[in-house]
Order: structure tokens, then C-alpha cells, then sequence
């Protein structure tokens, strides 16, 4: 395909050099000549021999001078339209490669120009495509991993209730029960998931009062926090709190922040939610005491199924996917989220802006 468009761009630069040699030449035998041979009768000078004299020695000139001209034409050309061809060429090289699964080539970028641009944008793509193609490998790996340990317990349970070498108790049934909703839970965070990835395009924006919106969905998690003597304080002021975005989608994201700060903060510790107005955007902060995140586990708590060796233990339950939703809801409100440890507070924040997007 390369050489076909290749020697079809030089067949068209030919083709146009020889329609402006043809016109030429033609000028040169029905105008320049006759204009020649009015000149000799007007200097009462013979036009024959001069004549045919001059339309030899024009047309010889004009033939070298287009063969010259068709030579340096396809030299450039052909230079010319090989430089823009060869990042091309890669191009289709590596979409092959892709296309048998194989993410890690990038085309050069040797240029500022049009096809400098393709390159570029064709890499951001691979790249795109690559962090995808292992963000599903990872996914299905951790899948696997969590399904398979409650799915062990299980089958052993059974098989032992089977054999009769376990005895059918209530604590055996509560034990089965406690490992089926395990697997709900996770069923149930993965689909929150996938939800989560399509809220990009799949958002209604709506003025709403943030202020507001983190009373209602704080009130029903109360009772859980003075269940762990938990003190929880909240910062902010109402009337600078207005922005546009999904309800739903940010109640979400306040009920996974919640939760994540219920479970992980001690009994006796405090949960504290502050409110920051910034420059064209709004802050939210959820800070928590105690925990046992370090400063290590920080570039990874917005993971999929990301947890710490202590702090992401299934003694608290759940996979290890409730921040990942919040980055990606948040995310797709053109927000931004972080977290960090300051004075044995484990904090989490987001930005939104303020303006609608």
C-alpha cells in the first residue's frame, strides 16, 4: 500500500510537470513563433532558415530544461513523500502489533508538523490502549484472587458437610452465609465499578449545595460512628458551596469516603470533613485519625483492589475498590483526588470546579 500511494503521488507530480511542459511547448509553436516570423518581415529579414532555427534551438533548450525540471521534481518528491510516508509506514507496523496484542510500540516523533502531530496523538492512543489492556489483566487477576478464597472456604465447608466430617451447626450455616455475602459484596462493588467508568459520559449536572448533600448522606452513618465512640466534626460554610454536577454520583462518592473512614478509623479516634473554597474549584477533605496506612501505600489507595499489608485487611471487609470508584467519579466531574498522612491524620480529598465543564 506504502509504494502504491508513494509511486502515485510521484505519478501525479510527473503528470503536472508534463501538462506545464505541453503548454510550452505548444505557446512556443503557435505563439512565440508566430510572433518570431512577424518580426523578421517587419526588419524585411527571410523567416525561413531563422525560423526553423529558433524552434529548433527553443525546443532543444526546453527539453533539457524539463528533463532537469522532471529530474530534480522526483528527486524532491520522492524525498519528500518518503519522510511523510515512513512514520506511516510504522504506524501500520505497530496497529499490527497491536492488534495481535502487543502494546509497546510507539511511532517517532520527528517532527513538529501535521505528521509529527499523527505520531503523537497515535502514540497517546497505544498508550491509552496499553494502561487499559493491563488495568483488564490486573482486574481479572484480583478478581480471580478474591473470588477464589471465600469460594475455597465454601467448598470446603460443603465437602466437609458432605463427608459428614463437619457437623451441620448454626455456626456452620453463619459461616457459609458470612462467605456467600462476601461474594455479593464483591459482585456489588464491581458493578459500582463499571458504573463508575461509564459515568463519564453518563452524568446530569444539576446546581446543587454540597453542604447539603454531605448532611443527608453523613446522618444514616452516625449511629455507626457513636457506635465506635468516634467523634466527628465538620468545616465548611453553606454559602460557598454551590457547584454543578451529578447528586447521585457525588452521594457515591461521600458514601464510599463514609464508610472507608468508618471502618478504618479506631474506637475512640476522630473523623473530621472540612470544606475549602479555591480559585475556580471547591476542596473537600475527609480526615481520620489513626489507621495504619503509610507514607508508602499513598500512590496506590486509588488502585483497584489496592491494599496495604495491615490497613486494607478482610477483617474490615470489602475488596479493596471504594476509593477506586471515587477517583473515577470524580474524575469525571473534571475533579481531582489525592490523599496524605499529616500529624497521624489519614487524609483524603477532591477537588471539583466550580464552574460547569
Amino acid at each position: 500500500m506504502t509504494r502504491s500511494l508513494l509511486w502515485k503521488l510521484l505519478g501525479i507530480n510527473i503528470l503536472v510537470i508534463m501538462f506545464v511542459i505541453t503548454i510550452v511547448w505548444l505557446a512556443i509553436n503557435y505563439l512565440a513563433a508566430g510572433y518570431f516570423v512577424t518580426l523578421m518581415e517587419k526588419y524585411n529579414i527571410s523567416p525561413a532558415s531563422s525560423h526553423q532555427m529558433f524552434i529548433s534551438s527553443v525546443h532543444r533548450y526546453l527539453i533539457w530544461a524539463s528533463l532537469a525540471a522532471i529530474l530534480l521534481a522526483v528527486t524532491l518528491s520522492f524525498l519528500l513523500v518518503r519522510r511523510v510516508l515512513d512514520p506511516l509506514t510504522q504506524m501500520m507496523s505497530i496497529t499490527r502489533e497491536i492488534a495481535s496484542g502487543d502494546y509497546s510500540g510507539r511511532a517517532p516523533v520527528a517532527t513538529r508538523d501535521e505528521v509529527g502531530q499523527l505520531a503523537g496523538a497515535f502514540n497517546s492512543m497505544a498508550e491509552s490502549l496499553q494502561r487499559i489492556e493491563q488495568l483488564r489483566k490486573t482486574m481479572m487477576v484480583n478478581v480471580a484472587h478474591e473470588l477464589r478464597t471465600p469460594l475455597t472456604n465454601m467448598q470446603g465447608y460443603l465437602e466437609g458437610l458432605i463427608d459428614e466430617v463437619v457437623t451441620p451447626s448454626r455456626e456452620t450455616f453463619e459461616l457459609l452465609h458470612e462467605e456467600t455475602m462476601r461474594l455479593v459484596h464483591l459482585v456489588e462493588d464491581i458493578l459500582r465499578l463499571a458504573k463508575a467508568d461509564a459515568a463519564r459520559v453518563d452524568l446530569h449536572k444539576i446546581e446543587i449545595k454540597m453542604g447539603n448533600l454531605i448532611d443527608q448522606t453523613l446522618d444514616p452513618f452516625r449511629p455507626k460512628f457513636i457506635a465506635k465512640n468516634i467523634h466527628v466534626e465538620t468545616r465548611f460554610l453553606k454559602d460557598k458551596d454551590r457547584l454543578h454536577a451529578d447528586p447521585d454520583k457525588l452521594s457515591q462518592v461521600l458514601i464510599n469516603l463514609l464508610q472507608n473512614a468508618w471502618q478504618y478509623t479506631p474506637a475512640e479516634g476522630s473523623f473530621r470533613i472540612e470544606m475549602e473554597p479555591l480559585p475556580g474549584e471547591l476542596k473537600l477533605m475527609f480526615a481520620n485519625t489513626g489507621g495504619e496506612l503509610s507514607e508508602k501505600d499513598l500512590p496506590f489507595v486509588f488502585e483497584r483492589f489496592y491494599r496495604g499489608e495491615k490497613s486494607r485487611s478482610r477483617e474490615h471487609g470489602g475488596a479493596g475498590i471504594g476509593l477506586a470508584i471515587v477517583k473515577e467519579l470524580i474524575e469525571a466531574h473534571n475533579g481531582h483526588v489525592g490523599a496524605e498522612i499529616f500529624q497521624n491524620e489519614i487524609r483524603i480529598w477532591f477537588t471539583l470546579p466550580i464552574q460547569e465543564t
